[in-house]
This record gives C-alpha cells, sequence and structure tokens, in this order.
C-alpha cells in the first residue's frame, strides 16, 4: 500500500487531483493524507520557504475566516474518501506552517498530488507559477501536477534528454505506476542543442524496454522551451514524465523550464521529480 500526499490550498480543493487519487485506489489500495496549506502572507511567501524546516517559524493567516474555509474543506476530503472507500488520514497542524513543513511531510511519502488549477490560484499567476516551482523543487518524493479536467492516463510520454535527472524520472514513474507503465508509451528525446544522436540510445532503450511493453522512442527535432508544450497539446489522455525540476533555484532563474508552460495549459498530468 502506497503513502500519497493530496496537498491543498486551503480554501481551494481540487476535484480533478482527488479523482486521481480514487483511480489510483482502485487500481491498488493507498493511504491518503490530506494535508491543508493555508493562504499565508504572500509578500513574505519566499523568505519563510528559505527557512531550514528544523527551526520552528510561523507565517499568519489572510484571513481569520480562512480557519473555518480550510475546516470545510478537510470536512469534504473526509467524506469523499469515506464515500470511495480510501483510507485516509488529515494533517490538521498545518494552519501556520507552509514549504518547509510540506517538504518534511514528502519526505515520508511516496507521492504527492497537487491540483495545477487550484492551487494558491489566489496569487497573481507568476507568483503562483513561481512558488508552485519552488514546491515541487522541494519535494523529497515524486510529485503529480493534475489539471481539473482531463483523461486519468491511457499513454506515457517520457521526457528524456540524457541527464540522470530524466532517467531517474522514468524510473521512478515505472515503479511507482506499473500498471501505467503497460500502457502505450513514447519517449521522446529533445533538447536545445538538437543533438544527432540520442544519448545513450542502446542503455536507455535496455531499460524502458524492461518496463515499459508498448515502448516507441522517437527523436524530436524542435526546440523544447519554444515548441514542446505546443506538440504535447495535441497527445490526448496521456501523462508526462519528466525530471526537469531537479536544478537548483538558482540555475532555473537562468533557464527556465519547458514543463511550466505544459502545467499552465492544464491539459494533462505530469509526473515529476528529482533526486
Amino acid at each position: 500500500m502506497k503513502k500519497i500526499l493530496i496537498a491543498f490550498d486551503g480554501t481551494n480543493f481540487s476535484e480533478g487531483a482527488f479523482e486521481f487519487a480514487r483511480k489510483m485506489n482502485k487500481v491498488s489500495p493507498i493511504l491518503l493524507s490530506g494535508i491543508f496549506i493555508p493562504q499565508v502572507v504572500y509578500d513574505n511567501l519566499w523568505s519563510y520557504a528559505s527557512v531550514e524546516i528544523e527551526k520552528p517559524f510561523y507565517i499568519p493567516l489572510v484571513e481569520e475566516f480562512e480557519e473555518k474555509q480550510i475546516k470545510k474543506n478537510i470536512e469534504r476530503f473526509e467524506k469523499m474518501c469515506v464515500d470511495n472507500n480510501v483510507r485516509y488520514s488529515v494533517h490538521k497542524d498545518f494552519f501556520d506552517l507552509a514549504l518547509p513543513e510540506l517538504k518534511k511531510e514528502t519526505r515520508y511519502a511516496d507521492l504527492v498530488l497537487i491540483g495545477s488549477e487550484s492551487f494558491f490560484e489566489n496569487i497573481a499567476t507568476t507568483s503562483s507559477n513561481e512558488y508552485l516551482m519552488d514546491v515541487l523543487h522541494a519535494t523529497e518524493c515524486p510529485v503529480v501536477v493534475i489539471p481539473e479536467k482531463y483523461d486519468y492516463p491511457k499513454s506515457n510520454i517520457l521526457a528524456y534528454d540524457g541527464s540522470a535527472s530524466s532517467v531517474y524520472a522514468i524510473k521512478q514513474f515505472a515503479y511507482l505506476f506499473p500498471d501505467l507503465a503497460i500502457n502505450k508509451t513514447l519517449l521522446v528525446y529533445t533538447n536545445e542543442k538538437r543533438r544527432e544522436e540520442i544519448p545513450e540510445k542502446k542503455n536507455i532503450e535496455e531499460l524502458t524496454e524492461r518496463h515499459f511493453p508498448d515502448l516507441t522512442i522517437l527523436k524530436l527535432n524542435i526546440n523544447p522551451k519554444k515548441f514542446f508544450d505546443k506538440w504535447l497539446s495535441e497527445k490526448e489522455s496521456a501523462i508526462l514524465v519528466s525530471g526537469s525540476f531537479g536544478r537548483s533555484s538558482f540555475s532555473r532563474m537562468l533557464k527556465k523550464s519547458f514543463v511550466i508552460d505544459v502545467i499552465k495549459d492544464h491539459k494533462l498530468p505530469v509526473f515529476i521529480t528529482h533526486k
């Protein structure tokens, strides 16, 4: 039985993320742990995010009524779990904590589910994307970022660029989702340098063919930062597997990841992990 975290911005509830968990539970029973993060004073978010998790600190809630809304969402979560025969737990001590506590929670979980449209949707678009990227980078287990309306995956798209991070993500996806690994799978190689050959082609073939029986390998001659999200938008009922958020915060400032564009499109789930 896997332990799955589902993280909500306390005043918003992601139906899409819960539906993904429900489908996982139908395949194999899970323990679903609900994490309800308050909407904090966003101007202070970055300084809080950089604090070591071992040092306790508190973040004030923006409005007192938010606690009541969070409690309503907890009740809603509990009822939906009971109605769908999902074993669950709720972390109710989250009202004054944010990113560092979430990071610690992910250390003891197999997977995190986050709704891409509802997670901190009240922040300005740029800031919410930056905060979501920080959350993805800080987690210590894989994450699936999920839109509200989507088809549960019937095919897989493995983003491979020759990096250790991309290979690690592919392996973690296969280990966590053996039921999805048997679906039609496309391993896509692309990078900005547009190298002639797929790096370590024999090795990546030997690895992926063991886990993905219906596998096709494709070399895509496009600039991923400019065109990958457009190419991907034509794929239906798929999940994207990527290791792109393994870079440091500094390098992400210098080189924008194409995956954030895919997430912003809200069209398909994205599986992300890093070492």
